[in-house]
Order: C-alpha cells, then sequence, then structure tokens
C-alpha cells in the first residue's frame, strides 16, 4: 500500500516554540503553506525571526510539525468518536465504516472548514523528497488501511476493493467539503456507503 509511514522526531516545543506552532497553524491552514512566510508566522506569535529559526531550524521543520501535529490529533478524535458513539454490543464493521465518515463529519465542521490539511498540503507539497510529504502521505495510506480492514471484515472476498471504493467515497467527500461544491458532501457520502454496504456482495 505505497511507502511505509515515517514518523518524524518532534520539535520539542518551550512556550515561545508552542506560540510559534499555533500562530503557523492557523495561517498555513487558512491562507497556504507557500503564500506564509517566516516573518509573518513571526510577527503573528510575537517573536523575532531569530528565535524562530533557533527553535525550528527552518519553514520546512514548522510545515512538518504542523501537518503531524494535525494528523495525531484527528487519529486521536477519530478514536474518541469511535468509543464515544459506537455500543460495544452492536460495533459492526458496518457501523464501523457509518461511524468514520459522520467522524470526518463532526471533525470538519469543527476543524475543517477548508477541507483536508493532508490534501490542501499535497496540492503545494508533491515532491516525494519534501520531509512533509510521509506526513501527508501517510495519513492517507493509514486511512486506506483502516477501510480495508473494516471491508474485509465485511467481505472477505472483496475487502480490497471494497475498502478503496469506501476510501474514494471518503476522500471525494473531503475535497467537496473543502471546495463547498453542495451542502453537506460527507452526509452524502455516508449515505452512499451505507447504500454500498446493504447491497448483495457481487453487486457492490
Amino acid at each position: 500500500m505505497g511507502t511505509a509511514e515515517q514518523q518524524p522526531q518532534r520539535v520539542t516545543l518551550t512556550r515561545a516554540a508552542r506560540r510559534i506552532l499555533e500562530a503557523a497553524e492557523r495561517l498555513f491552514y487558512e491562507r497556504g503553506i507557500h503564500a506564509v512566510g517566516v516573518d509573518l508566522i513571526a510577527a503573528e506569535a510575537g517573536v523575532t525571526k531569530k528565535t524562530l529559526y533557533d527553535r525550528f531550524g527552518s519553514k520546512e521543520r514548522i510545515v512538518v510539525e504542523y501537518l503531524t501535529g494535525r494528523d495525531e490529533r484527528w487519529r486521536a478524535f477519530l478514536a474518541r468518536y469511535l468509543d464515544d458513539h459506537l455500543d460495544a454490543a452492536h460495533a459492526t464493521p458496518q457501523a464501523h465504516v457509518l461511524a468514520v465518515f459522520d467522524a470526518s463529519r463532526a471533525w470538519s465542521a469543527e476543524y475543517g472548514s477548508k477541507g483536508c490539511s493532508m490534501v490542501n498540503a499535497h496540492a503545494e507539497i508533491s515532491d516525494p523528497a519534501h520531509p512533509a510529504y510521509p506526513i501527508i502521505a501517510g495519513q492517507k495510506e493509514w486511512m486506506l488501511s483502516l477501510f480495508t480492514r473494516l471491508a474485509r471484515d465485511i467481505a472477505p472476498d472483496d475487502g480490497d476493493r471494497l475498502g478503496r471504493t469506501l476510501m474514494l467515497l471518503h476522500e471525494g467527500a473531503l475535497v467537496a467539503h473543502g471546495l463547498n461544491t453542495f451542502p453537506d458532501p460527507i452526509a452524502h457520502a455516508r449515505d452512499q456507503a451505507a447504500a454500498l454496504l446493504r447491497a448483495p456482495e457481487g453487486q457492490r
């Protein structure tokens, strides 16, 4: 399923480093990575450029920390959502699949008004040599692995294909949400996933 995930070594966050990262996270997500320079990040964080470089070394390192932090928060959010919203007695693979869509809808309403940060970042960072690229690719590989695992529990002989289809529904919904193409695309994708899972195995 592609390149294995690579977990970067994290920067130790002093108080100043935390302010820098918080400013960068907001600016990168709202305006785009390339559009935001270190001067603006430093100004928004209330620190000097020297402090920024002392703490992170480069803008690339800040981008890595930004995306790694978003990825970790999403995975933790999804885990908590599944724990809170799935009755253990009825937590079927089908229910898990639909709960992933529900979690994405809840996350997007609270943290993702401009769409998926990984998709947005990939539009700007497509070079595999960039240190942030493994974070972007790794999250999508993780999501595909999740959908595939659940799909194999539903359709053991067709799990890989079903997992990819569910992934496409999910990712397409995230893009449509970010572009505001039509109202509530994640709910629409969930409905389509539910219909797909109800269909006889030979008709999926």
